[in-house]
């Protein structure tokens, strides 16, 4: 069941601006997870068998600082939203702007864990 809301434009806009806190809000804390499952990773498998596998202070920043690139990265993606939500939600609802959040949501806070899952790969690709 479709719900109709017929925004005008400045109320979408507004909208997607509303819900940019909790998606970075979602990137910051899957940041977090995803490197301490990359840190658990490397530690206990890759750590045993690949002496040039070392987390010191330089990496953790480094990583951060990538991170950070990847945050304003993934906020320039997110303002297409707001273009796709003006130029394709035809009937003007909420259920299409709703899923079209939680599609770029749940994808983009995913993305972090590529990293230990490719950690995780490798090992068992060259180790295991």
């Amino acid at each position: 069941m479709s719900s109709s809301s017929s925004l005008t434009e400045s109320q979408i806009r507004k909208w997607w601006n509303d819900k940019r806190y909790l998606y970075n809000l979602g990137l910051f804390i899957s940041g977090i997870i995803a490197f301490v499952l990359y840190v658990i990773v490397g530690v206990d498998l890759i750590m045993p068998y690949d002496e040039d596998f070392e987390i010191t202070l330089f990496t953790i920043v480094f990583q951060g600082i990538g991170y950070l690139i990847m945050i304003v990265s993934a906020n320039l993606f997110y303002s297409l939203g707001v273009s796709e939500d003006l130029n394709h939600n035809k009937e003007n609802t909420d259920d299409f702007r709703e899923n079209l959040f939680n599609l770029g949501f749940w994808f983009s806070v995913s993305l972090p864990f590529l990293a230990p899952l490719w950690l995780l790969i490798s090992y068992f690709l060259e180790f295991y």
